[in-house]
């Protein structure tokens, strides 16, 4: 069974956020080994300079990179990665499962990924280039990984 990871930086304030992430992670778990991984966030001020919200992201970078497994396959999830349409997440996901066991999607901090974790992703993937709250994004991630496994599976979620 494929091991699902999402790596994600802060935790989840809201509980009607934290309750629909339980929900899809419950659906998930017939489906693969799913796991989401709240790591802290580097706090910034007010009104940061650009050296502050720099170094914020790489050590929030930093500490998702040391939590990857270099067997791993990784997804970058950043605004100038590739838009795909569901039905191409839930191929995506089938060709990852044929060679790899654990897929880890990453979601960055408020201020995005560094470099060096855009680099180590095998696949940067967008879901477009609208502004979504940062803990929205996290459920949105979680019904889309479903709804992909729900194809692949021919269920009726998808219509």
């Amino acid at each position: 069974m494929l091991s699902v990871n999402i790596y994600c930086i802060g935790k989840l304030k809201e509980s009607y956020l934290k309750d629909a992430v339980n929900e899809y992670s419950k659906r998930l778990s017939s489906m693969c080994r799913i796991r989401v991984i709240e790591l802290s966030e580097e706090r910034v001020g007010d009104n940061p300079s650009k050296a502050e919200t720099a170094r914020a992201v790489e050590k929030e970078s930093k500490s998702i990179l040391q939590k990857l497994s270099p067997s791993d396959y990784v997804v970058a999830m950043c605004i100038e990665g590739k838009n795909i349409s569901s039905e191409e997440l839930s191929s995506k996901i089938e060709q990852i499962s044929g060679t790899h066991s654990t897929v880890d999607f990453i979601i960055g901090g408020s201020w995005g990924l560094s470099d060096e974790l855009k680099k180590r992703a095998d696949f940067s993937l967008s879901m477009g280039k609208m502004t979504f709250p940062h803990q929205l994004f996290r459920v949105m991630l979680c019904e889309q990984i479903y709804r992909a496994l729900s194809i692949s599976k021919g269920t009726k979620y998808h219509k």
